[in-house]
């Protein structure tokens, strides 16, 4: 049995945060039904790309779905049927949608004491910008990534991927894992609620804290490591390569792969402290000598000396890298209609389990199996449909 067969998680999530939070749980077991809404009230919006692209294929991974109009007086009967018998229910919507269809946690809290509910909103469940719609490049402006990502004066730049909105869904099913081991000695469930404000925040750290307790405002660093020096890309004879070096130990090795040691005695680059006030001059001279050989052989030069560094690839040279291969973290699905799918497992690799495997499902294809499996009788499914609830 799976780690987290226990429980049943109600998804009414969309787009991205939402459902990365709730793939968390499904991934290792928990039996996640997502519930999206019937033909006639669904825009088609939200998905989050192509139904069979491949980030909805992705991200949707090991749940099964079913259709149910929350807008009905029916179909609101029946999700709260619903929650009375599950554990966690996730929903990203802004905190007056979820208040005004009436699934917010004192109403199910009524229904079922112990059920978890998750949130995640754009700004939070309160406050000036609560109803206020959220997306990931805003809180990524509004959180800091903006202003310290991009080469030095370059202006803001956001991150390749939607930062704000992965982390808040990692972090709210990290709050629901919490949650549901503090409900193991209570008997009460909780409401979890993120923002993608607070997500990007939080997952500034270090430049954060910077503010935080010196009052120091982290600026733009390009491809150098903001405090660590030498740390960033240098050019090779083939291209560019990434070298992590900070400390004296470091520079000590870097040197040697390098043969710098003549230069190395340059007084301006002899401490971790004058080498970070003269970061462009050592970035020069390693660059000297990096520009000499490919990045092939002085990632085995470096690696030698036990100095960390590594290629810049392409996502296809990514999965083409033999550690990537060995780490298996291309897993193949087997979908009905689709054939195999190769996603991306998750990350973490637990000894003795393995993720699941489960291709996402169509729209509604689980609405009467799941709806059985929550006491609804057959002549109660055939008058949700009647009434277009379901």
């Amino acid at each position: 049995m799976m780690p987290l067969a226990r429980f049943t998680v109600l998804d009414l999530t969309r787009v991205r945060s939402g459902p990365t939070c709730v793939r968390q749980l499904a991934d290792w077991g928990a039996n996640v039904i997502k519930i999206e809404a019937t033909d006639e009230v669904d825009t088609g919006k939200g998905l989050g790309g192509e139904r069979d692209g491949p980030d909805f294929q992705h991200v949707h991974r090991n749940k099964r779905g079913m259709t149910l109009n929350l807008k009905s007086p029916e179909g609101l009967a029946t999700f709260k049927r619903m929650v009375a018998k599950a554990d966690v229910v996730v929903e990203n919507y802004r905190p007056d949608v979820k208040d005004r269809l009436g699934v917010d946690y004192e109403s199910l809290a009524a229904i079922n004491p112990r059920i978890i509910l998750g949130s995640i909103s754009g700004f939070g469940q309160d406050g000036p910008y609560a109803r206020r719609p959220g997306f990931d490049q805003i809180a990524q402006g509004m959180g800091g990534l903006m202003s310290v990502t991009g080469l030095p004066g370059q202006g803001p730049v956001r991150a390749g991927i939607p930062v704000a909105d992965l982390t808040a869904g990692l972090y709210c099913a990290l709050g629901i894992m919490v949650a549901l081991l503090e409900r193991e000695q209570t008997g009460k469930g909780r409401w979890v609620h993120v923002s993608l404000l607070e997500a990007m925040i939080a997952m500034m750290d270090f430049q954060a804290t910077r503010w935080t307790m010196k009052h120091e405002v982290p600026k733009q660093a390009g491809n150098d490591h903001p405090t660590t020096i030498p740390t960033g890309l240098f050019k090779t004879s083939d291209g560019v390569m990434n070298i992590a070096g900070g400390g004296q130990v470091m520079w000590e090795r870097i040197v040697k792969v390098l043969g710098i040691e003549e230069e190395a005695k340059d007084p301006d680059i002899a401490t971790d402290k004058l080498r970070s006030q003269n970061r462009k001059k050592v970035n020069a001279l390693l660059e000297s000598v990096t520009q000499t050989d490919t990045s092939a052989n002085w990632v085995a030069k470096f690696n030698k000396e036990g100095v960390p560094c590594g290629p810049v690839y392409s996502m296809d040279q990514v999965f083409a890298d033999e550690q990537v291969k060995h780490l298996g973290i291309e897993m193949a699905l087997q979908h009905p209609r689709l054939g195999e799918l190769n996603v991306v497992r998750a990350p973490m690799q637990i000894a003795g389990v393995e993720c699941a495997k489960n291709p996402t499902p169509d729209r509604g294809q689980h609405t009467d199996e799941v709806l059985a499996e929550f006491g609804f009788s057959a002549e109660e499914i055939a008058k949700l449909r009647e009434a277009k609830a379901i």
